[in-house]
């Protein structure tokens, strides 16, 4: 058995049991393709309190949905470092669903992006963790 659980993030937690209990770790694991997210992505936690550019943005997206590009059918997942050019900016976001929303990003990672997805139905910001392999393509805003 392997001595250490593996987080999110991909730092070690000790695996500690009790003989008459089974292990449960602190928090659920989150890997891509469980979970509730987007593209089968269940995002880290937001942010709590710490102030700097960390919650949902205070007044809604772009009224407008800028033109969707040409399909461009790549088998390739969005690069990391691309969208992180647009942590904390209005950013339009397609999915290779076809679907497209506003979004506002805060966390990048190796494989993911999280952050905040306007629901105009409702309103508000909603915070969403989705796979970088679901995206399709994105524009952000400057």
């Amino acid at each position: 058995m392997n001595p250490y659980w593996y987080g999110p993030d991909m730092r070690q937690f000790p695996v500690i049991t009790q003989p008459s209990q089974p292990y449960i770790p602190p928090f659920p694991p989150f890997f891509p393709g469980q979970g509730q997210g987007q593209g089968g992505y269940t995002p880290p936690p937001p942010p709590g309190g710490g102030g700097g550019q960390q919650g949902a943005p205070q007044t809604p997206p772009p009224s407008f949905t800028p033109p969707r590009p040409p399909s461009q059918a790549s088998l390739y997942a969005v690069d990391p470092g691309a969208i992180r050019r647009c942590l904390y900016r209005y950013t339009y976001v397609w999915l290779r669903n076809g679907r497209g929303f506003w979004f506002y990003p805060i966390y990048v990672g190796r494989n993911s992006v999280a952050g905040y997805r306007w629901r105009p139905n409702q309103y508000r910001w909603s915070y969403v963790g989705l796979d970088l392999n679901s995206i399709e393509y994105f524009e952000c805003s400057f």
